[in-house]
């Protein structure tokens, strides 16, 4: 299969640290069919919280941000697959998780914009960019899942 995969970010962050909600949101992922090219726990410190939200670190709210994120450590995962970026959106839902729908992991675990359980990657650019931040060459991994063919399989008429 030729690889047109895109690559996307999640963090599942310290609050779905903190209510036992990791192999819940993982089981999630891995049921749409995205394949996890890399997976780690780790402490968040504050040059890697103002790169990643560099777009809101200069906003009042962030030190509130950037004290959730280090308040325990996060699991920092890449995900690829075939539009896996718009895929993960939607199992995630949006942002203002009181806005998101009954099934999506905001929709059934958060009311949050903050404590959201997860961050992903908002768009292909994105997710190359964050899988790259937070993740080493030797830390992604290659390897053909044996249920490519069933996930991916072309609709026939």
């Amino acid at each position: 299969m030729k690889n047109l995969h895109e690559k996307t970010l999640i963090i599942l962050k310290p609050d779905a640290i903190q209510r036992n909600l990791v192999g819940e949101i993982i089981s999630r992922f891995e049921k749409k069919g995205l394949k996890i090219i890399g997976i780690k726990m780790m402490s968040l410190h504050d040059t890697l919280l103002e790169e990643h939200y560099a777009h809101i670190k200069d906003k009042p709210f962030f030190p509130g941000v950037r004290d959730f994120m280090k308040s325990c450590p996060s699991v920092v995962m890449a995900f690829e697959g075939i539009n896996a970026v718009s895929a993960v959106r939607l199992i995630v839902g949006p942002t203002k998780a009181w806005e998101a729908n009954a099934g999506t992991i905001r929709g059934d675990f958060s009311l949050s914009t903050q404590s959201n359980i997860v961050h992903a990657s908002e768009s292909v650019e994105a997710g190359i960019i964050e899988v790259q931040r937070f993740f080493n060459k030797d830390e992604i991994f290659e390897y053909n899942k044996i249920d490519a063919d069933f996930v991916y399989a072309e609709h026939k008429e």
